[in-house]
């Protein structure tokens, strides 16, 4: 009887103690802590590439050498190239056939040691300013994220997500890539569930940089007898349909893909057509303080935010700035003129994680080596990659 009546005593005490304990959520979000300083808005190069681009070493590729590669980027005014070849048609060599190549070098265009990670999977890009062995990274194609994020790691690489929605879309963990292809090809329109994703992963806290690559495979023939059924498409896509635009601190190889992890680009049709550049006054002095790719604490005042697009503009070309804030329509604004500028007010969350990016619409740019690419780009110009707040770090 004595057992029983501490039984009962007891029970009713635990139970209203759990009932009086309130709920405490340990991933509630607070206040982040002293984020690194931002880095000079005005000590950097602008630079244009193309990050996805394939040469005769992918086997399914037409009329298109290394060496034709980097002679239509001389052409185009084109500063840095990826070329990234399909690593399973040669089992994971790379090293011994596109890096191997004695057409692999330039004296102005800045080469990386690339690939196409090519999987069952899915596929992603991987980029280096030095070599690397990539045989590592096409040997734990099968295995799971946690081994593949550790060989990434171990090989100091940046790795991109390709074409990250419909066929061959990126099945692996976006905690291990540093970038999203979230334009792939001239064709603007079949990109829109690469930017969904893209803005699913933003809303997570994961600080992913947006970028381009026209995915080209089709070069011009040197003469008929070598055209082949898909050699139309080289005059609709290729090498810069899109164009990915960096901030970078300096004209090298290493600087580009820094500036490619720490998010200072932007995306625009093709060479010819402007850049978006986003910046951010945070104490409204005047002075911008921070640009797309930034990451600052919210004071809890109104920040001023400028787009602007910069390169050759048409005088007549009219423009749709679209701004996106966390993921949703923020706001839409009318320009036109030679230097289109655009200023809006806004006043990032406290504590919660906010980001504002740009997408840009408008009058096409004529690409003359390219002339069927303006009619897959239709109206956009161009977007940029966000300006954050309060995004954590370490995430």
């Amino acid at each position: 009887m004595v057992n029983t009546f501490l039984l009962i005593v007891c029970t009713f005490a635990c139970n209203t103690a759990l009932a009086q304990a309130p709920h405490i959520n340990p991933w509630t979000a607070t206040e982040v802590d002293q984020l690194p300083p931002i880095a000079s808005l005005s000590k950097g190069v602008w630079l244009k590439g193309e990050l996805h681009v394939h040469s005769r070493h992918s086997t399914e590729s037409s009329n298109n050498p290394i060496s034709k590669i980097i002679a239509f980027s001389k052409s185009a005014g084109i500063d840095f190239v990826a070329i990234t070849d399909h690593d399973n048609h040669v089992n994971g060599d790379v090293a011994h056939h596109t890096w191997a190549d004695p057409e692999f070098k330039s004296d102005s265009v800045l080469l990386f040691y690339s690939a196409e990670w090519t999987t069952t999977r899915g596929h992603g890009n991987a980029f280096s300013a030095v070599p690397y062995d990539h045989q590592k990274l096409y040997d734990v194609r099968d295995q799971r994220d946690v081994v593949v994020g550790a060989v990434k790691k171990q090989l100091g690489i940046h790795l991109s997500a390709n074409h990250p929605s419909g066929k061959d879309h990126f099945g692996y963990s976006y905690d291990m890539v540093n970038s999203i292809e979230v334009w792939n090809s001239a064709i603007w329109s079949k990109n829109a569930n690469a930017i969904m994703i893209w803005d699913d992963m933003l809303s997570s806290g994961r600080k992913l940089t947006g970028r381009g690559g026209s995915d080209a495979h089709h070069g011009v023939p040197d003469s008929p007898d070598k055209e082949t059924k898909n050699s139309y498409q080289a005059k609709a896509n290729y090498v810069g349909t899109p164009i990915t635009w960096v901030f970078a601190t300096s004209r090298t190889t290493q600087a580009v893909i820094d500036a490619l992890t720490n998010g200072r680009v932007c995306i625009s049709q093709n060479p010819y057509a402007p850049r978006v550049e986003f910046y951010a006054d945070i104490n409204q002095d005047g002075k911008m303080d921070m640009m797309m790719g930034d990451n600052a604490k919210a004071t809890g005042k109104p920040v001023k935010f400028r787009v602007q697009l910069t390169g050759k503009v048409p005088a007549d070309g009219e423009y749709t700035i679209n701004i996106i804030k966390n993921g949703n329509p923020f706001g839409s604004f009318k320009t036109t003129g030679k230097a289109p500028m655009i200023e809006f007010t806004d006043s990032p969350a406290t504590v919660e994680r906010s980001y504002y990016r740009v997408e840009v619409q408008g009058t096409p740019t004529p690409y003359p080596q390219v002339p069927g690419s303006m009619a897959l780009s239709g109206n956009m110009v161009g977007l940029s990659n966000p300006i954050f707040f309060n995004f954590d770090p370490n995430f």
